[in-house]
């Protein structure tokens, strides 16, 4: 009786392999069709011609620089190239070209530079946002790319140790093609 059991318990197990082989099979040839399928959806995909966009942007969120600096820096930045950008904010770092502001801000020794200052960090922070940019305009097709809108905005501001608050600024960075813009 033992062996009886003993040989109706391999068939059953040999039945549920053959079972299990062929449902194996079967979803492999499903998976391969599945997967040819999504191979000619990519390559519609890519046949498909993406549209350049008209502009490009970046942000910069609640950056550590002033607010009052990169208001005067956006200010110089409109209508600029983002290389002519990157260049003069590099002499600005240096020392070489100041930077015009508003309000009372400390007259300085030397040829046009009373009321203005070289706003180091800020410069620095804008380069980078600037960088961004070209690669952004790159991306999206723009081969001539202008600063359209350069604008900051103060941020909410953190509180530090003692009560203090720390200095925030929102900018934000728009680039359009030239020859789109003098066509309208």
């Amino acid at each position: 009786m033992e062996a009886k059991k003993s040989k109706q318990k391999n068939k059953e197990m040999e039945n549920k392999n053959q079972n299990l082989e062929e449902k194996v099979e079967t979803e492999k040839k499903s998976n391969n069709e599945s997967e040819t399928e999504k191979e000619t959806k990519k390559e519609d995909k890519k046949s498909q011609e993406t549209k350049p966009k008209d502009k490009a942007i970046v942000r910069g969120r609640s950056l550590r620089v002033s607010s009052k600096h990169c208001f005067a820096i956006c200010k110089i930045l409109k209508g600029k190239t983002p290389d002519r950008a990157i260049e003069i904010l590099e002499k600005v770092i240096e020392g070489k070209q100041p930077i015009i502001m508003k309000g009372e801000v400390a007259h300085k020794k030397g040829k046009g530079i009373a009321g203005a200052k070289f706003p180091k960090k800020a410069s620095i922070a804008i380069i980078h946002l600037l960088k961004q940019l070209k690669a952004n305009a790159m991306v999206n097709g723009i081969e001539h790319p202008v600063i359209t809108i350069a604008k900051a905005d103060k941020a909410p501001r953190q509180f530090r140790r003692w009560g203090r608050k720390a200095k925030r600024t929102h900018v934000y960075l728009e680039v359009k093609d030239r020859t789109k813009l003098i066509e309208k």
